[in-house]
């Protein structure tokens, strides 16, 4: 047998070092130099709409909710447009107006030949409810439109729907927690968000719930004691950055307009600096009840809001 010397043996680990070094400086800056498609991020299509200017809200509330439950979503809704000393920064105003400014103020604008600068506003216009579920309490999509059209929305004008936490809609918690659409002849448009409080907390009120799937951290502490509805306002928010900036399918999105990424949904899990799939981020902890939180809103609320696709660094933008 041919016997090898210790002298070949530490020269052969030198060279195999050396190379896999090599490689790893080569991959490197193969990553630094790589530079996405400009087609394949999100970006504004032209031709598209954006909803702008005073947009009126009304709300459908189906099933049961109680007064407290409503409170906090209205309260996240006035909160979005509220003037700034209203809540202490960072705020769900502050949230606002990034999609004002970033997204919809560009388009508003060159559609107005720059006459002016508009401050696009949610203005709530109306409240329905219908706790005796008169289209049963296992909606199809199909229904959750017709329920929208019942309240009515005004043109330019979004329709909410909120679906009480004993109530099923098709497909609800399974990748659907909410969803946004529009009559685009009539020119509004609606969003559906239900309560998963009993039906789909792992997938729909994370962080605020334990996962569904992967590690089981301890849930974080939701800011308005109710994981249900703070999920909602969760996805409310993702639900609202869509409608309004993509709302008939044409204007803000990234990949197929069959099933886009919008401003919250190209950032989903991000909620804070350092997020990563299973760690909504760091966020601020309110020190008398220990929940987690990264806007303040209207009448001391606290609120968690999702990540902000930033259209100017091509990144996720969170508020803390």
């Amino acid at each position: 047998m041919a016997v090898v010397s210790s002298k070949a043996v530490v020269l052969l680990a030198v060279v195999m070092l050396a190379s896999t070094a090599q490689l790893c400086m080569g991959a490197r800056r193969r990553m630094e130099l790589y530079r996405p498609d400009p087609a394949d991020m999100l970006s504004f299509h032209n031709g598209g709409a954006v909803l702008h200017g005073d947009i009126p809200v009304s709300i459908l509330w189906y099933g049961k909710f109680s007064a407290a439950q409503k409170s906090v979503i209205v309260d996240f809704l006035l909160s979005l447009t509220a003037e700034p000393q209203a809540a202490a920064a960072p705020s769900v105003a502050q949230w606002w107006s990034t999609i004002d400014q970033q997204y919809i103020s560009p388009v508003a604008s060159a559609s107005s030949n720059g006459a002016g600068k508009e401050t696009t506003r949610l203005l709530l216009a109306s409240q329905l409810s219908d706790e005796a579920c008169s289209m049963g309490s296992s909606l199809t999509l199909a229904q959750i439109t017709a329920l929208a059209a019942t309240t009515k929305p005004q043109r330019g004008g979004i329709a909410l729907v909120f679906t009480a936490q004993d109530v099923a809609v098709e497909g609800f918690g399974m990748g659907r927690c909410s969803m946004h659409g529009s009559d685009a002849g009539a020119g509004t448009a609606y969003i559906w968000v239900g309560n998963p409080a009993m039906q789909c907390p792992g997938q729909c009120a994370w962080p605020f719930h334990q996962p569904a799937y992967g590690p089981q951290d301890p849930p974080l502490v939701a800011p308005n004691g109710d994981v249900g509805v703070d999920g909602m306002v969760m996805n409310l928010a993702s639900m609202l950055a869509g409608a309004v900036t993509n709302p008939f399918g044409d204007a803000y999105y990234q990949g197929s307009s069959d099933a886009p990424l919008e401003a919250c949904t190209a950032c989903t899990g991000k909620f804070g600096t350092g997020s990563y799939p299973g760690y909504a981020g760091d966020l601020k902890v309110d020190p008398a009840t220990g929940a987690s939180y990264n806007a303040n809103g209207a009448r001391g609320r606290k609120y968690l809001l999702p990540a902000l696709y930033d259209i100017s660094t091509s990144a996720c933008s969170t508020l803390v």
